[in-house]
């Protein structure tokens, strides 16, 4: 049984220092930890036992988000990465893995967000902004499905929008990367299932807030997504479940 001798660095920062041995521990990989979806995910998944590995530009901001799961027992790693420059997104998931092993569950959550229409979009966040929106995403799903490629298992799951299908005028950078984490689930999802890795998404149709009941219904979304038997896989849900 492989087992990892983990002291959290945000543990030595508010409690005594206490040395856990975890066996046998998954581990899930947040790229994007906002207060909204990506830490309601991620503390999804650590009450199942995951490791959570939660990362933003400054880590410094994730310590009282780390320190609220840690109070719980759950095991919590926090990492640096600016979805802006995607060689750092690769070292990100070489580094996780040179520390933990496997990433058995890729979360990309990552979004750039200007409010700009087409006579208002400036051509210097353009392009910034469909690297952090979809190029990160598309990066970071290469570097991580290879590990699980070889090991025939794991899940990447991407956050998508409402905007995929129903482009907001004024937020149009962010528009077209919801449509492209969209397709790139879509066009992903038949070739990795044959190789035993779900690639799925959840399509966010409606506002999320810090600590909302909606931020834990869209991870729960997700959760359930990842729980799915092989045979009943699929590429997207919508949260809210959309209605007849």
């Amino acid at each position: 049984m492989h087992c990892t001798r983990i002291v959290s660095p945000v543990a030595r920062l508010y409690i005594a220092p206490i040395v856990q041995w975890r066996c046998g521990m998954k581990t899930f990989l947040s790229i994007g930890s906002g207060p909204g979806i990506g830490i309601s995910t991620a503390e999804r998944f650590a009450r199942e036992g995951f490791r959570v590995v939660l990362t933003s530009r400054n880590p410094d901001k994730l310590v009282e988000r780390a320190k609220q799961l840690t109070e719980k027992g759950y095991a919590v790693s926090t990492k640096a990465v600016d979805a802006a420059d995607l060689q750092s997104v690769l070292q990100l998931v070489r580094d996780t893995e040179a520390e933990f092993g496997a990433i058995d569950v890729l979360h990309f959550n990552a979004a750039s967000m200007h409010a700009a229409s087409i006579e208002t979009q400036s051509i210097d966040t353009f392009v910034p902004d469909l690297t952090v929106n979809i190029g990160a995403a598309l990066v970071a799903t290469q570097a991580v499905s290879k590990g699980m490629f070889e090991r025939g298992s794991g899940a990447i799951l991407l956050t998508g929008g409402a905007f995929a299908t129903q482009p907001h005028p004024d937020y149009l950078s962010l528009s077209i990367g919801k449509a492209g984490i969209r397709n790139l689930t879509y066009g992903i999802f038949d070739t990795f299932k044959k190789r035993g890795v779900h690639a799925a998404s959840v399509t966010v149709a409606t506002l999320v807030s810090a600590d909302s009941p909606e931020a834990r219904g869209v991870a729960q979304a997700f959760w359930d997504l990842y729980a799915q038997p092989r045979e009943s896989w699929a590429p997207e849900v919508t949260y809210p479940t959309q209605t007849a």
